[in-house]
């Protein structure tokens, strides 16, 4: 009930804020349409995957002239774009696994762009309250005595915070981990729950797995990876022993910032986006990049999970 009551004053609150804009219709999560699914755990022995796209749509108008901030999961084309990064996130996630990502009214990139710090925040409750009802659906129909994986890239990043946050201790106890791409995590976050845990290597469980990627640290994008936890997911250290990657990338922690700073590696099929992303941070990179040592660990975490449960 309390769940509920702050879910339904947060939305108020985000659509007076903004009702000179246009929101979308909210999803229907009782809806196929609004899921993206890949269920490849015919032997149960693997996990629940709930994962959260990142930001894919720009401003765009409606019929009756009025700006939307959010995506609009009615609109095929809106949930073909956002299908595109999680499909290839699957690729490497649903291996062995069952794998869900609901399609939600994520706020645009001029929403971040373009509002002052207050805006963001009221903004991002609208597409927050979409994955928290995302979620409530995904805990109602997957079988409880599975272990489940989060994990998100960029905003979807940040509804990973939000979610751990959101969640009661029992459902905390099957999450195996949470894996926070491309986002940071504040000392606030912190504070505010305690299932947010830094992950110190690369087995411990119910850990939140975060870093961000920059050519050098003077490229740290505040509103992105100015964050309190970091760890290298090639060596899965938290110190700055460097680690190789695919032969030719040296990947180190830096301990002070919690960023990884990457030598040998251009991120040049990543273009600068309006100088804000992908100017040295190499923002886009952070779901595909290290792909092969995450599908890797997400799989070792799973197994020390049902081992330390019996399951």
């Amino acid at each position: 009930m309390k769940k509920a009551v702050v879910l339904l004053f947060m939305t108020v609150l985000a659509v007076a804020v903004c009702a000179q804009d246009y929101i979308p219709e909210a999803p229907d999560y009782g809806n196929e349409l609004m899921w993206y699914t890949s269920c490849t755990d015919a032997g149960d022995s693997g996990a629940d995957v709930f994962y959260v796209v990142s930001t894919w749509e720009e401003d765009w108008q409606a019929a009756d002239g009025r700006v939307s901030h959010y995506a609009d999961v009615w609109n095929p084309q809106h949930r073909e774009r956002m299908a595109i990064e999680i499909g290839k996130v699957a690729d490497y996630m649903a291996k062995g696994n069952n794998f869900y990502a609901p399609f939600y009214r994520h706020m645009t990139i001029d929403g971040w762009m373009t509002a002052d710090t207050d805006s963001i925040m009221q903004r991002e409750q609208l597409s927050m309250n979409d994955v928290k009802r995302a979620f409530d659906v995904f805990l109602k129909h997957r079988d409880k005595r599975r272990p489940f994986v989060l994990a998100g890239f960029s905003l979807g990043g940040l509804a990973m915070v939000e979610l751990l946050k959101y969640m009661d201790d029992e459902t905390y106890q099957k999450m195996v981990a949470a894996y926070v791409l491309g986002y940071k995590v504040t000392p606030l976050d912190t504070l505010a729950s305690r299932h947010i845990r830094a992950a110190r290597d690369s087995a411990d469980l119910g850990v939140t797995v975060c870093y961000n990627t920059v050519k050098d640290v003077k490229y740290v994008i505040p509103v992105l990876a100015e964050t309190c936890m970091g760890i290298n997911p090639v060596n899965w250290r938290t110190d700055d022993t460097p680690a190789m990657l695919h032969d030719t990338i040296t990947v180190r922690l830096d301990p002070q910032r919690h960023v990884l700073v990457v030598k040998g590696y251009s991120g040049k099929e990543y273009p600068s986006y309006r100088g804000f992303l992908n100017v040295g941070d190499i923002h886009s990179c952070e779901p595909w990049l290290y792909s092969e040592c995450l599908r890797r660990n997400i799989a070792l975490r799973i197994r020390e999970w049902r081992k330390k449960n019996g399951n």
